[in-house]
């Protein structure tokens, strides 16, 4: 396939997608693109109030849109939320593409984002709905992975280098 995202990297919360792929982008020499940060700039808010004020269904549909469009538009390396893959769509949109699935287990995701603030789908008992999240969403990382990186106990240079040797990509 020609076109498209170098890399495309995917995973839950606090996996490290967008510090990743920053550091995949600089070594690569190409730009970075985060579905996440998409939305905020065109909404002009937050997620978190996105969900609050509108719903999720709301929210799913703006990410859908947002993947869709990144996909088609951007030839660098490509980070979305955390539950992108939940649209049968944007997995389909995946197919084919150089994706990274970024895993991690529940305790390092509480090492690195608490599991609470700013994170609305885990407002109350967090450790119990992130492995909730996860039961759902593994298999559908799974499905849209080319490569799969355990980020735990790894800097995110370590989760970078593993990147571009599964992907076996070079930098510049």
């Amino acid at each position: 396939m020609t076109g498209g995202p170098l890399v495309v990297l995917v995973g839950p919360m606090g996996s490290g997608k967008s510090t990743v792929g920053a550091l995949l982008a600089e070594r690569l020499g190409v730009p970075y693109r985060d579905t996440d940060a998409d939305i905020v700039t065109a909404q002009g808010r937050p997620i978190s109030d996105i969900f609050v004020d509108e719903g999720e269904p709301y929210f799913r549909e703006l990410e859908r849109q947002a993947v869709a469009a990144a996909v088609s538009e951007h030839t660098g390396v490509l980070a979305l939320g955390g539950g992108a893959v939940l649209d049968e769509g944007t997995r389909e949109l995946l197919a084919g593409l150089p994706v990274a699935y970024l895993s991690m287990d529940v305790e390092e995701a509480v090492r690195r984002v608490g599991l609470g603030a700013a994170r609305p789908l885990l407002a109350v008992n967090p450790r119990r709905q992130w492995r909730e999240l996860m039961e759902a969403r593994r298999p559908l990382y799974t499905e849209v992975a080319r490569v799969v990186v355990a980020t735990d106990d790894r800097t995110p240079e370590e989760v970078a280098q593993a990147v571009l040797d599964a992907l076996e990509l070079k930098d510049v």
